[in-house]
């Protein structure tokens, strides 16, 4: 019997071994029931360090669309190394262990005040950008509406209302980094090409293969992927690298600052809603979001790229991290 459990035990020991070294493996995703019954915590993801991220090999590639705005216009090959991924955008449910592990306070927390998407008050007669945000007092990550509004669940929908400061102290917190613009693209691409500017993500079946407005924006979003407002993560297919919404949803922080020709922005400017200090620079998001339509912005594309004022916290920018492997 001794000599059963002394095998048995170092038996064990073997398989934890293995378990700690390598992630377990991922909730299945990628359908409307999956992610709707995800809690937002990937399996393992409080004690190992990789759980819930795909490792992606690297390789040289262009980024960039001949055939999009003119700030995507390629400047050349570039080279991307190794790296892990989260395969979803950061969740409300992952910042929240964050915050209570250290306290941390939000900027838009600090600040007092949001950027909060609303739709016109008054259908066609207000449409300019100025009139579908609004600074909210008090709306936050846990708040995404505003204090009058229940507090947003600790779920498996992406957290936003986080600023560039906001997203590398959680990615600090897990010992990894934003992504750079070409390592972000190089991932939403999964060794494919970037769609072209028109172009609607759409599946085999003709439906929506992403959660983006479709109807008259800003007026009315109808729907037809399932959710008008944000999805929870992994509602629809992952890429072929075994990402998931690297387009729509939610924009996604990168460390590059913007370069090229300065677009207006997509959706409207969040920052003409407040007085910005000359200390306040911009970063490149990428992938999109909700608020993409086809007849406003058009930007749920890998090579598409949006200018974000790095410290405001707005409703429809999030994140995820990488963990770059070294050579």
């Amino acid at each position: 019997m001794k000599r059963w459990w002394n095998s048995g035990f170092i038996l064990a020991g073997v398989v934890l071994a293995v378990a700690v070294v390598w992630p377990r493996p991922a909730p299945v995703l990628g359908s409307r029931t999956t992610c709707e019954a995800y809690d937002g915590l990937p399996n393992g993801w409080e004690s190992e360090p990789l759980a819930g991220m795909i490792r992606i090999s690297g390789g040289r590639f262009t980024p960039g669309n001949e055939r999009g705005y003119p700030d995507e216009r390629p400047l050349g090959a570039v080279d991307v190394g190794d790296f892990w991924i989260d395969r979803t955008e950061v969740t409300r449910a992952q910042f929240g262990v964050f915050v209570a592990a250290t306290g941390y306070v939000t900027e838009a927390e600090r600040a007092g005040v949001a950027a909060v998407f609303s739709p016109p008050r008054n259908g066609a007669q207000d449409i300019t950008p100025l009139n579908w945000w609004r600074l909210v007092k008090g709306a936050d990550w846990r708040h995404p509406e505003g204090p009058d509004a229940a507090p947003a669940a600790l779920d498996g929908r992406p957290v936003t209302l986080v600023t560039l400061a906001d997203a590398q102290a959680y990615a600090n917190w897990r010992g990894n980094r934003l992504p750079s613009e070409a390592e972000w693209e190089y991932a939403a691409r999964a060794g494919g090409s970037s769609q072209r500017l028109g172009e609607l993500p759409l599946d085999e079946d003709g439906k929506p293969a992403a959660n983006y407005w479709q109807g008259a924006f800003p007026l009315i979003d109808i729907g037809e992927d399932g959710y008008a407002g944000l999805a929870p993560v992994g509602c629809f297919a992952a890429n072929a690298f075994g990402l998931f919404d690297m387009i729509g949803n939610v924009w996604e922080w990168t460390t590059d600052k913007q370069w090229g020709p300065l677009m207006g922005h997509a959706n409207g400017d969040p920052g003409q809603l407040r007085a910005v200090s000359g200390r306040s620079s911009s970063r490149v998001i990428k992938g999109g979001s909700y608020l993409c339509s086809g007849n406003y912005c058009a930007r749920y594309r890998a090579a598409a790229r949006e200018r974000q004022e790095a410290d405001l916290a707005t409703s429809h920018v999030g994140f995820r991290t990488i963990r770059p492997i070294l050579p």
